[in-house]
């Protein structure tokens, strides 16, 4: 059946691409004929109500601009079975008859006990910037901050080469490697440590004295938060190769920042996608990019299901090191 009013919502932490999702959402509804309401500051905005129509005008100006303008936040209520159900009959007060998440795992998991307990049409869509998000290869941000990390790692050589210092970036990925294996590679660093592979310290610090022994001026290494803290690491390194050795945490800088030019279509391919099915009826399914090609994923399969590194990426990253 199709539907008459559907809402729109981005949860989670935030991801550069976010905003151009939700415009497409908004902007594709509105062009089939339907209403379509914003959900300010995520699971906690549905329970308190915190819910407005949107027009074509409250998405202007934003394809460019990183975060969202829908705001996020946490919601431990909505967790609860009694939290969901108070969040539903505020949509359904409004007459909303579907619903579109933009988040990553944790967002789309809400989004899913929501739909199994209430059976309200649930549409996702990736926005997480660790793009790890499970029967996909691309997530909305994920491109824009592995960008912001290899600009980083960029300036950060600059000045570990000028000291003929070892320089660890520490980047997001609590249970994911994606982030800091993408940007290790293309920012050419020497190690990559991720969660998802077992490192030797001790091994690393010998390679990297026989490499400055050769007549090596710096040695980026790049650390996945999940791998373990680059400023423990970096103690351990200093102490091991006797080399001067700094750390930088990139931290939230990776959130933000203008969406990238892939960001911004995919995203904006991914918001139709999403308006369209969920206009048409479809349900628990969550819209991806796999192979250059957009694919729906079910939702529940999605989110419990665990996104693995690509080996042929760990492979790379020692045989260019």
């Amino acid at each position: 059946m199709i539907k008459k009013a559907i809402a729109v919502m981005t949860s989670g932490g935030d991801s550069p691409g976010m905003n151009a999702a939700a415009r497409a959402v908004v902007r594709t509804a509105l062009y089939e004929g339907v209403k379509v309401y914003g959900i300010n500051n995520g699971y906690q905005g549905m329970l308190d109500d915190d819910i407005e129509e949107l027009t074509s005008r409250s998405v202007s100006d934003l394809i460019q601009r990183g975060g969202t303008f829908l705001g996020t936040a946490r919601c431990p209520e909505f967790k609860t079975p009694e939290g969901r159900r108070k969040g539903y009959e505020n949509l359904v007060k409004r007459g909303i008859e579907g619903l579109v998440i933009i988040g990553g795992d944790g967002s789309l998991t809400g989004g899913s006990l929501l739909s199994k307990e209430t059976g309200l049409p649930i549409v996702g869509l990736p926005g997480t910037i660790d793009n790890d998000v499970w029967g996909m290869d691309y997530t909305i941000g994920c491109d824009t901050a592995a960008n912001t990390i290899v600009d980083a790692i960029n300036k950060l050589r600059d000045t570990a080469s000028a000291h003929r210092r070892i320089m660890l970036v520490e980047v997001m990925g609590r249970n994911s490697g994606w982030l800091a294996m993408m940007s290790g590679i293309a920012g050419g660093a020497e190690f990559v440590l991720v969660p998802e592979v077992k490192f030797n310290i001790d091994s690393m610090c010998e390679e990297i004295k026989a490499m400055y022994d050769a007549g090596k001026r710096y040695s980026i290494i790049v650390v996945a938060e999940g791998a373990g803290s680059a400023i423990e690491i970096g103690k351990a390194v200093e102490e091991k190769t006797g080399i001067d050795t700094r750390v930088s945490v990139l931290g939230h800088i990776q959130r933000g920042g203008s969406p990238t030019v892939e960001d911004r279509m995919k995203a904006s391919m991914l918001g139709e996608k999403a308006a369209l099915a969920i206009i048409s009826g479809a349900s628990d399914i969550v819209f991806g990019f796999n192979e250059g090609k957009v694919v729906g994923v079910n939702l529940f399969e999605a989110v419990n299901n665990t996104k693995t590194l690509n080996p042929e990426l760990v492979r790379l990253a020692r045989v260019l090191a």
